[in-house]
Order: structure tokens, then C-alpha cells, then sequence
């Protein structure tokens, strides 16, 4: 094997030689043949290169953004919250993420303006997270995302800018007057180029740690197998724990990815079929919609674990989805699964059916969250260094109602965001869901005089 040992300007270097930004070419990577795999956050190497800005420490873990949607709203009657901290009670929607209230931010009455001018569905996701105007007639135009203006900025300091993640195609028609790709994309890199989706968790994986992306190579672990050897006599003990953990974790995605799509559920658009008359094409999309979503939250674990990258959308399914869920049980007959209704259609009955549908998108939510928060970096975890928000471009389903949208955010922005707190913003003037991303921009270091249709961040967040 071809063995490129770490950099040694990046092991010798000392808290004077650190310059005033993160610099992907001063990071301390695992190296092999065409693999360059980025460490966790470790306490006896800086790994993570030099002082993010003046007064912080050397090598202090980032702050991530990740952004969960979920399309067609929830249970109108079940996304609440009310209290605070520990002693928060939620709707029945949320009581996948219980566990995290302390850590949970839940905020009501924020909406789109730009989102309620054009139809249902389509207009109201093309601009969930730009808040800008959508051109209609089947013309494609909307704004530059938050995620977007993220990695164009605070991104370059990693090697994947952004991660932009999907579980469920993207869709070309038009519907209403407006284009079908609305619905499909919330991550937009210019107002006329929505951010492809990546659907396959195999090339998701091999852009975080392979040099180019191609199926069929060998594990990314085989490839960096003798630099990790090197490190691992470099480092402390709790270190190498934690390195050990990491590879495992790298292995076992590596492992799942190999098996998925195996099984022979079939989810998405019911076929005629009772099952496939063709074989299954290598490295595809996994049949099964569950292990599909889970192997993309592990992903995007593995990126914020590692810095890979600190901004990723998942996208778990489209607005107006044609998702279908076997892997859920009927309520009024538990030997079928909830495919008998596309997850559109399924929203407009408000049913426990329904309910289940929504638990177990925000079970995804409460998946990532209990990862990151097992991940101790310093003082901190990796959940407390984060925030990942869970959004709809409705409220309800069944109403296709924006007047309010959906939000919750759960980590602490490194310490900057104040969790465990209920705000509620519908009798407020001023209550653009854009006020909301200028926030989160501060919080990353990104400072903005306006975005989308906010001129001022919330003072509460």
C-alpha cells in the first residue's frame, strides 16, 4: 500500500504558529491511497489546526448546522410544547426527542411570507431556507439557501463545504403553476441551481473520506490503516479510545452500506409488481426506507464527528412525498404495514396512522442527536457543539396551512444558545423564519446586515 505518513508541520505545530482561521491544509488528516479521512476532536493533538478566532483556545470543536425537513407538516393536533427544561412537556409528535428537552429549543409562529403567495407544496419548500420569491410558470428561481451561504463561507474550512443529503428523488413535473423541484430542494446554491441531492449513502460516505468518488474501491479503512497505527502511538490513552471508537463506527457504516438494499421492501411509488422481474442494480438507492434514513443520520454523524464538514441538509423525504412506510404498523390492523396510502395523501387524514408517520421522522431527529451527544469534546458534546433543526414547509397537513411553520433546533451552538425553552413568536410583528437563520449565522461567525426577507436576528435566540 502507498503510505502518505501525517504531515509533520501539522504534529509539531504550537499554539503561536496557529494563524486566525481554521485551514483545511494545516488539519491533520488520516492519509492512504486516495484517501484523506479527517479526526475527531482529541485532547492530546490539535487536530483541528489553530484558534478559530481571537480568544479561543486552540483546536475549540466547531459550531455545525444541520437541517432535517420533513414535508407535508405533522399531526395538527400534536406538535406542541409548553414549560421549560427538564420539566417540558411535548406533543405527541415530538416524544421521540423527550430525552433532549433540556437541549431543545421549540419555537412557534415563525412563517414564510414569500412561501404564501404561490400554490400549495411547491412554493412553500422552494424557499424554506432562502425566504425568497419563487418564479412560477415551471420557471425554476428562488434564493440562495442558509446552508448554502454557509459553506460558501464558513465551509471552506473543511473539506466538504456542505453535505446535502435526500431520501427520496427529486421530482421534475410541475404541479399548480409551479415547478416540482421546490418540493424537491431546500438546499439552493445560486437562485437558479438547486444543490443536487445526494441519495446514495455509498458516494455520501466515499465524499467525506475518499479523494474522488467511485464505487467499487477498497474500504476506506484498509487504505488508512498503517497512518492510523502511526497516530495511535502518538496520542494519549483516552485518546486512543476514542480513536478506536471512531474507526469502529467508520467500519461498521462501511458494513451496513455494503448489505443495504438487500431486503425486499419496496418503498416510494407502489409497483404493479409483487416484487422486482429485473435484478437490483449494485450500490443503489436501499429498498428499505428505514435503514435508508438511519444510514444517512449515521453519515452525517461521521461528518460532524469528524469536521469533515460542518453543514449538512437531510432531506428526509418531498414535499407532496410518495414515500410509503411497511416498516410502520397499521393502528387499526398491526399485521400490515402503512403502505397502503403515499405519505401526501396520508397527511391529509390526521390519523394515529399519521401520528406513527410523524414519530418516526422525529425518531431520526432523536437518532442523530443521541449520537452526537455521546461524543465528548471537552467540556462539551458534539450535540451541545451543534444545532440541528427539525422544519416542514406546513403546519398541518390536512390544512396546508403556513400561516405558522413548524420549528425546533436542539444543541447549544457551543454554549451560545440557551436551550430547553419554549418561544413563541405568533403575536409578534416581526416574526420572519429568516430572523431565525440570521441567528444561527451570528452564532457560526457568519454576520449578515439582512437574509431573505430579515433585516434582524431574534434577540431571544
Amino acid at each position: 500500500m502507498t503510505h502518505q505518513p501525517l504531515q509533520s508541520h501539522q504534529l509539531g505545530q504550537t499554539h503561536g504558529q496557529n494563524r486566525a482561521s481554521h485551514l483545511l491544509s494545516r488539519r491533520t488528516m488520516l492519509r492512504g491511497l486516495g484517501v484523506s479521512m479527517a479526526l475527531p476532536w482529541m485532547e492530546s493533538l490539535a487536530v483541528w489546526g489553530d484558534e478559530s478566532q481571537p480568544g479561543v483556545k486552540s483546536s475549540e470543536p466547531p459550531v455545525r448546522l444541520a437541517v432535517l425537513f420533513a414535508g407535508n407538516g405533522f399531526h395538527s393536533k400534536e406538535w406542541w410544547a409548553e414549560g421549560a427544561g427538564a420539566a417540558m412537556k411535548l406533543g405527541k409528535v415530538l416524544e421521540p426527542i423527550a430525552s433532549h428537552r433540556e437541549k431543545l429549543l421549540f419555537v412557534r409562529g415563525l412563517y414564510n411570507e414569500q412561501a404564501r403567495k404561490g400554490n400549495i407544496h411547491s412554493s412553500q419548500t422552494g424557499n424554506m431556507l432562502s425566504g425568497a420569491p419563487l418564479a412560477s410558470g415551471g420557471d425554476i428561481r428562488s434564493g440562495k439557501s442558509l446552508d448554502q451561504l454557509l459553506a460558501q463561507t464558513y465551509g471552506r474550512s473543511t473539506k466538504v463545504p456542505s453535505l446535502v443529503l435526500g431520501c427520496e428523488k427529486s421530482n421534475p413535473s410541475v404541479h399548480k403553476n409551479y415547478s416540482m423541484l421546490y418540493s424537491s430542494h431546500i438546499s439552493w446554491s445560486s437562485p437558479t441551481t438547486p444543490t443536487p441531492l445526494e441519495l446514495y449513502p455509498a458516494l455520501a460516505f466515499d465524499r467525506l473520506f475518499k479523494d474522488e468518488v467511485q464505487k467499487g474501491d477498497e474500504s476506506v479503512l484498509d487504505a488508512v490503516i498503517e497512518d492510523a497505527r502511526d497516530l495511535r502511538r502518538r496520542i494519549g490513552t483516552a485518546d486512543r479510545r476514542k480513536l478506536d471508537e471512531y474507526l469502529d463506527s467508520v467500519r461498521d457504516v462501511e458494513e451496513r452500506i455494503a448489505g443495504a438494499g438487500k431486503k425486499g421492501e419496496l418503498q416510494g411509488w407502489k409497483p404493479t409488481l409483487d416484487k422486482p422481474n429485473i435484478p437490483r442494480p449494485p450500490d443503489g438507492i436501499p429498498q428499505d426506507i428505514a435503514e435508508h434514513m438511519r444510514l444517512m443520520c449515521d453519515i452525517l454523524v461521521l461528518a460532524f464527528q469528524t469536521d469533515t464538514t460542518r453543514i449538512t441538509t437531510l432531506k428526509l423525504n418531498n414535499d407532496h412525498s410518495a414515500l410509503r412506510f411497511p416498516n410502520l404498523t397499521r393502528t387499526d390492523n398491526p399485521s400490515q404495514g402503512i403502505d397502503y396510502m403515499i405519505h401526501h395523501l396520508l397527511s391529509h387524514s390526521d390519523g394515529a396512522d399519521w401520528l406513527k408517520v410523524n414519530q418516526f421522522f422525529v425518531e431520526q431527529l432523536a437518532y442523530v442527536a443521541r449520537k452526537l451527544d455521546a461524543i465528548q469534546e471537552g467540556e462539551r458534546t458534539a450535540l451541545d457543539n451543534s444545532m440541528i433543526m427539525l422544519c416542514s414547509s406546513m403546519m398541518a397537513g390536512a390544512k396546508h396551512d403556513n400561516d405558522q411553520l413548524p420549528v425546533v433546533v436542539l444543541g447549544r451552538a457551543g454554549g451560545q444558545l440557551e436551550s430547553g425553552r419554549v418561544l413563541d413568536y405568533s403575536k409578534t410583528e416581526n416574526r420572519q423564519l429568516c430572523r431565525l437563520y440570521l441567528s444561527m449565522l451570528d452564532k457560526m461567525g457568519v454576520h449578515e446586515k439582512s437574509f431573505g426577507d430579515a433585516t434582524s436576528p431574534l434577540s431571544d435566540v
